[in-house]
């Protein structure tokens, strides 16, 4: 089986597949309680939990022809995080998902990674729903979301413990 991951440009961004090389700075990140308190479960990833993780992001690519990207930042060559479309087995609908390592925040990098990550899984995956998933406490995320037009449905229980709003995405048309 062979696939492809495409590279996504903004203007201050790189969107590209995750390498073994990210591992240090994607490890870091999850590692820090202040930014993994409003992703996944809520609490932090060891190094070994991180590549299990990047391992699983990877493979979405090839079972489902979507997945999540390195973000870099373009100028300055640096990890910056990780957005895409995550949908795990247990999932019913694709999520367009983001999550920027601490010193990115506040720069506007996760609208940015948004935008083009939701006219890219509408107009080049012919995606026909789409959703994201935030914490209650993600005041910063529901900012991106409003900028997107993307409209409150409710709550789920995601991972079997946590509680998430549920964002319904619109097609750009």
């Amino acid at each position: 089986m062979t696939f492809t991951i495409p590279t996504l440009l903004t203007p201050r961004l790189t969107l590209r597949a995750l390498q073994a090389d990210d591992l240090a700075a994607f490890s870091a990140m999850q590692a820090n309680p202040e930014v993994m308190r409003t992703l996944g479960t809520g609490v932090t990833r060891s190094t070994a939990e991180t590549w299990d993780g990047m391992a699983r992001m990877l493979g979405q690519w090839a079972l489902r022809g979507y997945g999540m990207f390195a973000i870099v930042e373009t100028a300055s060559g640096r990890f910056a995080g990780r957005a895409g479309i995550l949908q795990p087995y247990e999932w019913a609908e694709p999520e367009l998902a983001y999550g920027l390592d601490a010193p990115f925040w506040g720069r506007g990098y996760a609208t940015e990674a948004a935008v083009i990550l939701h006219r890219w899984a509408f107009m080049q995956k012919g995606l026909t729903n789409l959703v994201s998933y935030v914490m209650p406490e993600n005041s910063a995320s529901r900012r991106v979301l409003d900028k997107l037009g993307a409209s409150y449905t409710g709550t789920i229980t995601l991972m079997g413990t946590v509680q998430a709003e549920r964002w319904q995405h619109r097609s750009p048309s």
